[in-house]
């Protein structure tokens, strides 16, 4: 009898330039921020292609979460490195950030210009719509593998009530996850074992499954990585004074964001009020608003959230450029916010990944990690409704009762295009299984003809 239930093969390992087309597809259609582009990588690289198991993708994910910086770009980073060491690793990172920001030059050149972005808001209407269905089918996904026992979702809803409701700072929730697994695996093994992340995914082999012994860790690996990535950090600076801008605004601006890229965990929405703050107080590089109005262009393009940082700096480099041009200025302002933030990330992953991948086997760490894909699944929910919220309501109030604090919807400002575009968004994607870029573009112009037609 033939047996109709054989596993499926391992696939081939992807060439280099097979993966690198991959990551340029990731970086061009990764829009909504992180839970909308952990969901495009899952597709890509765990359903459709299998070039690492759940396991292995939620492992790197969870180390991810923990570092500073944008997640998803930082995992993206980390497996390409796993797939083609760190050569994979740069090509990974750079095409998830690249098609992003020169969208966002380009946007904040506009913006600087003229002030507003005519048709292309209503384009972006769209997107948004497309994004926020990706985004659930995102929360779905995950919570579906990582939920697998009361346990964990338990541990999912008390991270969710401590984003959305107390705004607990994202750091903290992490590491008390992370901390309840870890002390979790000694007491009840069996209910914080990474083990349930296997599932379907056991008749599925992966090029990294969860028997890859991955890449080597060493201490002069380490150092290398140390040294390279720390003085690639530091090269604006030299160059700044080389170039007799050592007393300039580009100087303020390296600084600045090279702190910022240390302290930004939990991505863009956590150090936005502090980033405002500055640029529009201290540094007076924008004026009141201005920086929501970046948010809403980062927001709408591909690549990490953090993008909204590389607006700030075109908009403080095109205000005072100095001898430079204005667009010039702005240029520069954005590629020096760019450079200084997104460097650290490869020095993160470089330098801790190959410890993170050689540390795998541990069962009490597996116990924490496990823990987190389970916050991380909170974390993803909450950032669901954020968005929903702001996609589909125009105004919003602050409700503030002891130590809760919540950010919740006018009822009345609910917007109707939105929630049609919406609606098509949900029926493209999980009635006639469209796929994400046909459904980005599908979005897109139908936000374009609502435009037209206002």
């Amino acid at each position: 009898m033939i047996d109709l239930e054989q596993p499926s093969p391992r696939p081939p390992h992807p060439d280099f330039r097979e993966a690198a087309r991959l990551w340029a597809k990731i970086g061009v259609l990764s829009f909504g921020g992180p839970a909308g582009q952990i969901a495009l990588m899952h597709r890509e690289l765990v359903d459709e292609r299998r070039w690492i198991s759940e396991s292995r993708f939620l492992h790197a994910l969870n180390f991810c979460m923990l570092l500073p910086g944008p997640e998803a770009q930082q995992l993206a980073t980390y497996i390409g490195w796993l797939l083609h060491g760190w050569r994979g690793g740069l090509v990974a990172g750079m095409l998830f950030i690249l098609p992003g920001f020169i969208v966002i030059l380009g946007l904040s050149a506009i913006y600087a210009v003229w002030g507003h972005t005519g048709l292309l808001d209503s384009a972006f209407a769209g997107l948004k719509a497309a994004v926020l269905v990706i985004v659930v089918e995102a929360l779905i996904r995950v919570g579906r593998r990582s939920l697998k026992n009361n346990a964990m979702r338990a541990i999912a809803l008390a991270a969710f009530i401590a984003l959305f409701a107390f705004a607990a700072p994202f750091p903290l929730v992490i590491v008390v996850a992370a901390l309840i697994g870890y002390a979790g695996f000694r007491f009840a093994p069996d209910r914080f074992s990474s083990g349930g992340h296997h599932g379907a995914g056991a008749d599925r082999p992966s090029v990294i499954d969860a028997d890859h012994p991955g890449r080597p860790a060493s201490w002069l690996g380490s150092i290398v990585a140390a040294v390279v990535w720390s003085m690639l950090w530091a090269a604006p600076f030299g160059l700044l004074f080389a170039f007799g801008f050592g007393s300039s605004v580009y100087l303020d601006i390296s600084l600045f964001f090279s702190k910022m890229a240390v302290v930004t965990f939990g991505g863009a929405y956590a150090v936005l009020s502090y980033v405002a703050q500055q640029a529009v107080d201290h540094y007076q590089w924008l004026k009141p608003g201005e920086m929501l109005d970046g948010l809403g262009l980062a927001e709408t393009t591909p690549g990490p959230l953090v993008l909204v940082l590389s607006f700030v700096g075109f908009i403080a480099g095109f205000r005072a450029s100095g001898d430079l041009s204005p667009l010039l200025g702005g240029a520069l302002g954005a590629t020096l916010t760019t450079w200084v933030t997104f460097t650290p990330c490869f020095l993160w992953i470089f330098l801790g990944a190959p410890w993170v991948e050689r540390l795998r086997s541990n069962q009490a760490l597996s116990g924490a990690l496990t823990a987190i894909s389970a916050a991380v699944t909170g974390v993803i929910a909450n950032l669901a409704l954020w968005f929903a919220a702001h996609v589909l309501f125009t105004r919003h109030a602050v409700v503030e009762t002891g130590p809760i604090r919540m950010s919740l919807p006018d009822i009345s400002s609910l917007d109707i295009v939105q929630l049609a575009l919406t609606a098509l968004a949900a029926l493209a994607l999980f009635r006639f299984k469209l796929g994400v870029f046909k459904t980005l573009a599908l979005l897109a112009g139908a936000g374009l003809l609502t435009g037209l037609a206002s």
